[in-house]
C-alpha cells in the first residue's frame, strides 16, 4: 500500500506557498502522494479562506521531486473540459509525469454549488462529468479531435502538448455507493477514490472487478484521519492510504500530522 498526505486548502493553508511547503514536508518524511481538496468557497463557514486547488497543485509540482499528486476530487461539472485538459498536461510537466487527475461530481455542501450557479442535480452533473472525461481524454491523446454532444464542442482542433504520462494521465473517479454507474465509470478508468467502509470496498472492487475484468495495477485511493488503522482497507483492496489533514488545521497542526503518521505508519514500515 502506498501512503499520501490529504491537505485541505483552507484557513492557514489557503496559501499555495504553504501548501506547498507541507507537500515537500511529507516527501521528505517518506510519502508517495499529496493530494488537494478542490472547492471554490466553503459556505458553511463564512469568511473561511480558500485556495485554488489548481495554483496549489503547481506549487506543489514546483517544490517536489517524486510524490504523485493531485485533486482528491475535482468536480468536472463546474470545470470546462478543454481548460481541465491544458492545465493537466501542464501540471503533469511541471511534475515530471507524476500528475494524477481526480474526479467526481462534487457535492453542494453548504449550497457550494447552488450559490454559484453550478448545476445541483445529481444526474445532470453525472452527464456532464461523463461528457467532460470522453472530452479531455480526446484532447489528451494529441489528434484531431471532433466532438458535438449535448454540452460541450470541439471542431477539428488538436491539442499539443501531450501528457508527459503514456498512454495518458491517470483518472481516478469518485465512488460513494454501490449504484452500478459510477462504479461502472470508474472501471473505465485507472482508479477510484471511494467513501466507503471496508466491507462496502469489498463490494465495490467486486463490482468494478467485473467491469474491468480484472484489478490489474487499478488504482484504489482511500482516505482517513491520523487516528484510523489502514489494515482493514489494505486488505479490502485499498492500495493507497491517505493521511487526511483535518478540514481547519493551522499550519503546525498539518505538519504535526505528517510527522506523527510518517512516524506510525512509515517508521513502522507498513
Amino acid at each position: 500500500m502506498r501512503l499520501g498526505v490529504y491537505l485541505p486548502p483552507f484557513g492557514e493553508l489557503a496559501d499555495p506557498r504553504v501548501l506547498a511547503d507541507l507537500a515537500a514536508e511529507a516527501e521528505g518524511a517518506g510519502f508517495d502522494g499529496v493530494f488537494v481538496w478542490d472547492h471554490v468557497v466553503r459556505p458553511q463557514r463564512p469568511g473561511l479562506p480558500v485556495c485554488d486547488a489548481w495554483i496549489a497543485l503547481a506549487a506543489i509540482a514546483a517544490a517536489t521531486r517524486t510524490v504523485r499528486f493531485g485533486p482528491r476530487v475535482t468536480p468536472l461539472s463546474r470545470r470546462r473540459p478543454h481548460e481541465v485538459a491544458r492545465q493537466s498536461v501542464a501540471l503533469d510537466q511541471l511534475g515530471g509525469g507524476r500528475f494524477v487527475l481526480g474526479v467526481g461530481l462534487g457535492s453542494n455542501t453548504g449550497g457550494e454549488l447552488t450559490a454559484l450557479g453550478e448545476e445541483s442535480d445529481p444526474r445532470a452533473r453525472a452527464r456532464l462529468l461523463d461528457e467532460s472525461l470522453e472530452v479531455i481524454t480526446s484532447l489528451w491523446s494529441g489528434a484531431v479531435v471532433d466532438h458535438r454532444g449535448p454540452h460541450f464542442q470541439v471542431d477539428g482542433l488538436r491539442f499539443l502538448p501531450r501528457p508527459v504520462q503514456v498512454p495518458r494521465i491517470p483518472i481516478w473517479v469518485a465512488t460513494q455507493s454501490l449504484h452500478r454507474a459510477p462504479l461502472r465509470r470508474a472501471a473505465r478508468f485507472d482508479g477510484c477514490c471511494p467513501e466507503a467502509s471496508p466491507s462496502d470496498l469489498v463490494a465495490m472492487l467486486d463490482i468494478i472487478g467485473e467491469y474491468r475484468g480484472d484489478l490489474d495495477g487499478f488504482a484504489v485511493a482511500v482516505a482517513g484521519t491520523a487516528d484510523k488503522d489502514p489494515d482493514e482497507y489494505r486488505a479490502a483492496g485499498a492500495t493507497w492510504w491517505l493521511v487526511q489533514v483535518p478540514e481547519i488545521s493551522s499550519r503546525s497542526q498539518a505538519s504535526t500530522v505528517i510527522r506523527d503518521a510518517a512516524d506510525r505508519l512509515i517508521g513502522a514500515g507498513r
